[in-house]
């Protein structure tokens, strides 16, 4: 039978031994320099020049949807937004380095990690109006997608509930027996979060396949880092919590792209989550509903700017002889007019019936729905100039 002394493995001292925080230095995996030279110690993982033009042209295309959609907002036609200007390597590189089986489990700003995975245009357009052809039939805000074809559980608002569902998932995977892990993403805000206590050690104790990869973007809204914790980062919670961890430079596509393909290599050969803290900066907004000027400097962003990681890719590929300055305006251009064109024709198909807020998720509609639904039509057929007109509609 397994000892199961938990003392087997701890070091008798005779002195008080106090251990301070800075004793451990956890280093920060980087691959390309800002310029986007490869680091003379570091070693290119092995990418093909179809994966590695991917990211890229990935990345590039959200940061295109990002601005597009916050001008929408900026207009009115959509209630919220979130982009990831300055993070988009985080996401796009990591899922890069998995497989389609492998399920995503996101917070709100992995945009990326879908379109790379085949996310279309006129799907992203869908969702954020809410209308007809938006799978989520309008039950949620702006930017909480999902598509189970993609593998891509649908976003919740709560912050970290992710977290223990996705310890929860990548035992389920394991218990079956699957090539597959889970992959789940949250910021270092969120690890403040009580379900992320829960969700590690779930993960650690009951040896979940599961990669936990932390945006550490430096602001929690408006909390600066060194607001939040006193410790080294959240890298350090994986350490305490007996979890394989490592740091990465969230601004290094390459970097970003082998630390997830060595986490999902250990999380399968040795059934145990991995955490990762990709350390990147938020240049934009927390959403359309913050002002960042209010508690960090322009100065502070222009800094970031010069570690863009769409640049930082680029540059890498013109080394290659991978990057074309021509064929990528054009996709430039494309993608423009496609979000676009996706746009003004997602605005105008109609919004999902009302009733659809109480069909189809019981089997039988409640008495006590049925009677507020009732009176909320009525509502409406009182008062039609403060409504669409689609709003009252039946099936």
């Amino acid at each position: 039978m397994q000892d199961r002394n938990h003392l087997a493995r701890v070091t008798t001292t005779h002195q008080v031994h106090i251990i301070e925080n800075g004793l451990i230095d956890i280093p920060m995996l980087q691959v390309l320099k800002p310029d986007g030279t490869l680091h003379e110690q570091a070693e290119e993982p092995e990418i093909t020049q179809e994966v590695a033009c991917k990211i890229y042209d990935t990345m590039e295309y959200i940061r295109i949807l990002d601005e597009r959609m916050i001008g929408a907002q900026r207009q009115g036609r959509i209630s919220f937004y979130l982009a990831s200007t300055g993070e988009e390597a985080a996401a796009v590189g990591s899922a890069a380095a998995l497989q389609p089986q492998d399920m995503i489990m996101s917070q709100y700003r992995e945009q990326g990690a879908l379109a790379y995975r085949g996310y279309t245009t006129a799907q992203f357009m869908n969702q954020m109006f809410s209308n007809e052809k938006d799978p989520n039939k309008g039950r949620q805000m702006p930017i909480h997608y999902g598509d189970k074809a993609l593998n891509f559980m649908t976003i919740s608002s709560p912050l970290g509930t992710q977290i223990p569902q996705a310890a929860g998932y990548a035992y389920g995977q394991k218990m079956a027996g699957l090539d597959a892990v889970t992959i789940c993403y949250f910021g270092e805000g969120a690890a403040s979060e009580g379900d992320f206590h829960a969700g590690l050690n779930m993960a650690a104790v009951l040896h979940c396949p599961a990669i936990f990869f932390c945006r550490n973007n430096g602001y929690a809204i408006s909390t600066p880092a060194e607001e939040q914790f006193a410790g080294d980062g959240i890298a350090s919670r994986g350490l305490g919590y007996g979890v394989k961890t490592i740091r990465v430079d969230g601004n290094d596509p390459l970097a970003v792209y082998a630390a997830t393909l060595k986490a999902r290599e250990l999380a399968l050969s040795e059934r145990c989550p991995i955490l990762i803290e990709a350390m990147t900066y938020r240049l934009a907004a927390h959403s359309t509903s913050d002002d960042p000027t209010g508690y960090r400097s322009r100065d502070e962003e222009d800094k970031w700017r010069l570690k863009d990681p769409i640049q930082r890719m680029a540059k890498w590929l013109q080394h290659k002889g991978w990057f074309d300055e021509a064929a990528n305006k054009a996709l430039i251009d494309e993608s423009r007019q496609a979000v676009l064109s996706a746009l003004k024709e997602a605005e105008k198909i109609p919004v999902n019936p009302i009733d659809d807020m109480v069909t189809d998720v019981y089997d039988k509609v409640p008495p006590h729905l049925q009677y507020q639904m009732d009176e909320l039509k009525a509502h409406i057929e009182k008062y039609p100039q403060a409504y669409p007109k689609t709003a009252g509609r039946n099936k």
